[in-house]
This record gives structure tokens, sequence and C-alpha cells, in this order.
């Protein structure tokens, strides 16, 4: 509970005077919006061109150092969480596959390449259950899970009679205890020390892994480990009183 909530929780910072012109931070690190666009591009590379995520990080560098103020925390691992969230809220609007399926597709593609390379013909389904290990049922599955989603029009797919458009909303009182907690919890992040909030804001709401947070902030994977835990520990603590 306390995990899907955090990822709701935006965070702010204390304001503070910027000692660098926007020009200057956009120059820098403009080389910070490549890589981070061909770090994201490894990972999607089927859903969008090079280009136009390169394209996406710059406008986001722009708003980040426009809107950046110098609060102890150095540029770059601001820039960087801006520049990769843009990437990424992108990927997600566009996207008609779910990352499961992504993974998935990638997987398959490999598997399949190498056994024809094997077999030095079109491998059968059989065949590919046998290297992926999985059952049949799982098989395909799987397999339906790699195609994209077809996009209908909802006027020609709605029906009163259809559980798809049932209202299976949070009753008034489930969305009031919510909205409850995610005020209770920014209020408890806002209190952790710095470090420890840009780590949650970076692992929950960005989902950076420990060894990307590690590079972002400049230290290693296991300490970000011991940042994390000493965060969630101090939350639950304040979220329990």
């Amino acid at each position: 509970m306390l995990h899907s909530a955090i990822k709701d929780v935006r965070l702010t910072y204390s304001d503070g005077p910027a000692t660098i012109s926007p020009d200057t931070l956009i120059q820098t690190h403009a080389q910070l919006v490549r890589r981070t666009a061909w770090h994201v591009h490894s990972r999607m590379s089927s859903a969008i061109d090079i280009e136009d995520l390169i394209q996406i990080g710059m406008i986001a560098l722009v708003e980040a150092a426009r809107t950046f103020e110098d609060r102890g925390i150095a540029f770059a691992p601001y820039a960087t969480m801006r520049v990769r969230g843009a990437m990424i809220d992108e990927l997600r609007r566009d996207a008609r596959m779910s990352r499961a399926g992504m993974v998935n597709r990638r997987r398959f593609a490999q598997v399949r390449a190498r056994l024809e390379n094997e077999l030095q013909r079109s491998a059968s389904d059989a065949e590919m259950m046998v290297a992926l290990e999985m059952s049949a049922v799982e098989y395909h599955a799987a397999v339906a899970g790699t195609h994209a989603t077809r996009q209908d029009s909802i006027d020609e797919v709605y029906s009163d009679h259809d559980i798809w458009f049932a209202d299976v909303g949070d009753s008034a009182d489930t969305q009031l205890e919510q909205a409850q907690l995610r005020r209770l919890l920014a209020e408890n992040i806002a209190a952790l020390a710095e470090r420890e909030a840009m780590v949650l804001q970076l692992y929950f709401v960005e989902e950076l892994n420990l060894d990307e947070i590690g590079e972002t902030l400049g230290v290693g994977a296991a300490r970000i480990c011991q940042i994390k835990k000493a965060a969630l520990d101090k939350l639950r603590l304040k979220m329990a009183e």
C-alpha cells in the first residue's frame, strides 16, 4: 500500500535562487539528452525513432533549465529525471502494447532466431515452448500479449450490458481515504532528508533501478539500497503514528 501510494506523490522542495543561466545549463547538458535517449531507445526501439526521443528530451531539458533552482542538488540528476520522464510519458501515451508484451516480443524474437539458425528452418510452436520452458497455455497467452491492441471507436463497441463499461470506480469513502493517505504521505516525504526523498522519487515515480539511481546520484547501488530502506522505514514509522 505504501509503495503504490508513493507513486502518486510528486515531491516539492524549498525555493532557492538559480546560480547558472538556463542557456548555459542547456548547452552543457545537451549530451545528457542523447545518452538518455539511446538508453530508452535500446529498450523500446520498435516503439519510437531515436531522433524523436532526442527532440522530446531537448524540450524537457529546456523546461528543466528554466524551472531549475539550486537547492543543493546538481542540475544533472534533476535534468535526467525530467528528460527521461518526458520520454517515458510520450511512450506511454502512444503505446498500444504492455511493457511485459514488449519484453516477451524481444525475448521470443531472440529465441526464434537462435532456434532457426540451429535448425536451418522455421521453428514450430512446440519447439519454441521447449526452448522457452513454457506450457502451451503460458506460451499462447504470452504470444497474444505481444500483439499490439486494436483501437476501435467507443460508439461501435459500447453496450449497457457489457461488463467492460460497468462502473467499477472506488466509492467516495475510498477516494477520501486515498486522498488523505496521499496528503499525509507527501507531508512525511517532505520531512525526509533531501537525498532520501530523491531516491524514493527516482525509484517509485520515475521507475529507475538501483544501478541507474546510483549513476544519477554518483554513489553505488548498495548505498542507494540502504538509503531507500532507511527512507521507507522512516515513512512506515511516521505513517503508523
